[in-house]
């Protein structure tokens, strides 16, 4: 069978700058911590997902192309050619899309950035309840986590068009410092003494429990802390 081939970093650069003058044009982001993200090298952006502007704000205020997992069903119509072509990629949620699973490894081996919602689906944006995803990747991969938090895209519509903030409202886009998944995972668990390179362990039910409950941790400090920072609470946002 076919694999679909690993997204470009060029289309996804193209993704980027599109994303810089709609948000910066709609919106007035403020970008907190951006110098935190590598600059090179595979990274996963950890992303918390309140409303279906912070996958566009992300791409339009990080430093570097994100290739973002997003599901199959925003793909439809003329969104499919143009999400493909900025370097998105299409997941089934319903079953083990080994297709994107083959895309997004591609990605972090050819050094990019993926972006994944690890809460699975839109909701409280509050890191509550993790996927085992966001483990998977970063433990096959090795790749570092920056979590990020997107702060004001939730709330009250705007007059407009009620289902998105309100234009020219300030939407606040926190970057943390990256942190490694397995981290303090026995070596036992891993079959890689702790290395991350190349993600060569074995990915055992039990190592990537663990390194769900540690990323699910250092998400939920980066949200708490991001809040303190930005003077938002979760209720106020």
């Amino acid at each position: 069978m076919t694999q679909p081939p690993v997204p470009s970093e060029r289309g996804a650069e193209v993704g980027r700058r599109i994303g810089v003058g709609l948000m910066y044009g709609l919106w007035r982001p403020r970008v907190l911590g951006g110098w935190k993200v590598p600059a090179t090298g595979p990274v996963i952006f950890a992303v918390n997902h309140s409303h279906n502007i912070d996958g566009p704000m992300v791409m339009g205020v990080a430093p570097r192309p994100t290739h973002f997992l997003i599901k199959k069903e925003a793909f439809t119509g003329p969104l499919d050619p143009f999400l493909t072509g900025i370097g998105q990629l299409k997941v089934d949620r319903s079953i083990a899309d080994r297709a994107a699973i083959t895309q997004a490894l591609g990605v972090l081996e050819n050094g990019g950035v993926l972006g994944i919602f690890p809460e699975g689906t839109r909701g409280e944006g509050d890191f509550a309840s993790l996927r085992a995803g966001l483990a998977y990747f970063a433990v096959r991969s090795g790749a570092p986590i920056v979590p990020i938090a997107v702060l004001g895209s939730s709330g009250r519509g705007g007059r407009l068009i009620k289902g998105l903030p309100p234009l020219r409202s300030r939407v606040d886009v926190v970057f943390g410092d990256p942190f490694d998944a397995i981290e303090g995972v026995r070596s036992s668990d891993t079959g890689g003494g702790g290395r991350r390179a190349g993600g060569s362990g074995r990915r055992t039910r039990k190592a990537l429990d663990e390194a769900t409950a540690r990323i699910q941790k250092q998400l939920t400090r980066h949200l708490e802390n991001a809040r303190r920072l930005t003077g938002r609470q979760a209720t106020l946002e």
